[in-house]
């Protein structure tokens, strides 16, 4: 039994630099799986959304790599080239797991980049280039870079695939293939995620030795739902929702907010609604730049808005720690994509609350998400803004309306036209007025004559 970080055979720095952070005891997960990878076994790790699976990885990949400052560097053959690759199928999720990654290395001088589309190659090839330890990476970009010969994936000893199932989905199963072929010299292997689809087991079977399969969910719990989430599910007229979801923002105890819809349109939309009404939302969705999605997220993170709205693609990876609600605004696809969506919340052991608008046409799917997951939640119940069972189940306190912010006034009418006219700044051309007299006679002449 491990009670904290520093029972396990880790590097003082490593343990530091975990106690600086605030992790002091390990989550499930990472107890589990940690005396295994540290000893270089190859782990399949299949836990809920929001357990800690990224220090599960991050940690041995810190505790193996030879950094810099490291007496070993001096020998290190491979100065400067990737040890260790984790690869994620979103760019968001990318920088966060560098992040993390980074924060517990820097303390030994190890170079963790994060390599991922939408921006430039250039910063990317020169950081590249001055030396990395630690790559996280998306598949597309990775493969590009590694076709231009910039990133070195032959001496990566160390390869995590995370959230594998995410990238299943997302059909960068080929692309990660290819980068398990491109390591020849992969000394462990670690793959990691909610559900574990036939592909994935194939793709297990054929690049790991041996693996040790890790699961932290009960056998009753397949769907992973988090058990912590206090779930409502509403029936709403697609009119009234962002009236609704005006009101519910202000219910007592409402801190950051996730507002899930199913397309980008939607998504925008209800995002420039919020902020008409008073409210400090940001959107990401994919049409946006990777610019403004990076800073929706860091406006979101920073406190800046208090209101993230975002599709599910976009939203894959984010790792926002105390997100009070998540507000389903239009009904997810499945169940796989509602315990995404509600997983949002309820991270590392804290309590959540998930609200979900479910239109009339969408009651069908509603109950097979409910069937499958078998959450035992009574068929949604027609709900109005002004239904008094809204205000007393989500706490919105009494005469709460739909905005923060008076609506904009109508744009006036156009004024009346007046009997004095105005006063002239030039002369009227009367030219044009006598050419057309001179035709009209001509013409008439001619009609004459022809009559005649």
């Amino acid at each position: 039994m491990t009670n904290t970080f520093a029972d396990l055979p880790l590097r003082s720095e490593t343990i530091a630099s975990l106690n600086e952070h605030g992790f002091i005891s390990p989550f499930a997960i990472q107890e589990m799986v940690l005396p295994i990878a540290l000893s270089d076994g190859d782990v399949i790790g299949q836990a809920k959304t929001g357990t800690g699976k990224t220090l599960a990885f991050g940690i041995p990949l810190i505790e193996r790599v030879i950094a810099p400052q490291d007496l070993e560097w001096e020998e290190f053959a491979n100065k400067g080239l990737p040890q260790a690759l984790v690869v994620v199928p979103t760019r968001e999720l990318c920088v966060q797991v560098a992040k993390d990654i980074h924060e517990l290395a820097q303390a030994r001088g190890i170079r963790v980049i994060a390599v991922y589309g939408g921006r430039a190659f250039e910063p990317q090839i020169e950081q590249l280039q001055s030396g990395v330890e630690i790559v996280v990476g998306t598949p597309g970009r990775l493969l590009d870079l590694y076709r231009q010969g910039q990133v070195k994936l032959s001496k990566v000893a160390r390869l995590v695939l995370d959230e594998a199932d995410e990238m299943l989905d997302l059909g960068f199963l080929p692309d990660v293939e290819k980068i398990f072929t491109s390591t020849p010299e992969r000394k462990q292997t670690m793959l990691f995620s909610a559900t574990m689809p036939g592909d994935i087991i194939a793709l297990a079977r054929r690049f790991m030795n041996q693996p040790v399969h890790i699961r932290t969910q009960d056998n009753d719990d397949e769907s992973a739902v988090v058990s912590r989430v206090e779930q409502h599910v509403l029936r709403a007229h697609a009119l009234d929702k962002i009236e609704m979801l005006g009101r519910i923002l202000q219910a007592e105890g409402r801190g950051p907010t996730m507002v899930f819809c199913r397309t980008k349109r939607t998504c925008q939309k209800t995002a420039d609604d919020l902020l008409e009404r008073g409210f400090k939302a940001a959107a990401i969705h994919g049409d946006l730049g990777q610019s403004a999605r990076e800073k929706a997220l860091s406006d979101f993170k920073a406190g800046k808005s208090d209101v993230l709205v975002a599709t599910d693609v976009a939203a894959r990876g984010i790792d926002i720690d105390g997100i009070t609600h998540v507000i389903n605004y239009q009904c997810p696809e499945d169940d796989k994509t509602y315990v995404h969506r509600i997983g949002r919340t309820a991270r590392a052991g804290a309590h959540g609350i998930g609200v979900t608008f479910v239109d009339w046409d969408d009651m069908t799917r509603w109950s097979l998400i409910n069937q499958s997951l078998k959450l035992g939640l009574a068929e949604p119940i027609e709900t109005y803004s002004s239904s008094e069972h809204l205000y007393t189940s989500m706490k919105i306190p009494a005469g709460s309306q739909g905005r923060l912010r008076a609506a904009k006034p109508a744009e006036d009418s156009p004024r009346p036209r007046t009997t004095q006219r105005p006063e002239r700044t030039a002369p009227k051309k009367a030219a044009p007025a006598r050419m057309k007299t001179e035709r009209t006679r001509t013409r008439n002449k001619k009609f004459k004559s022809d009559e005649a």
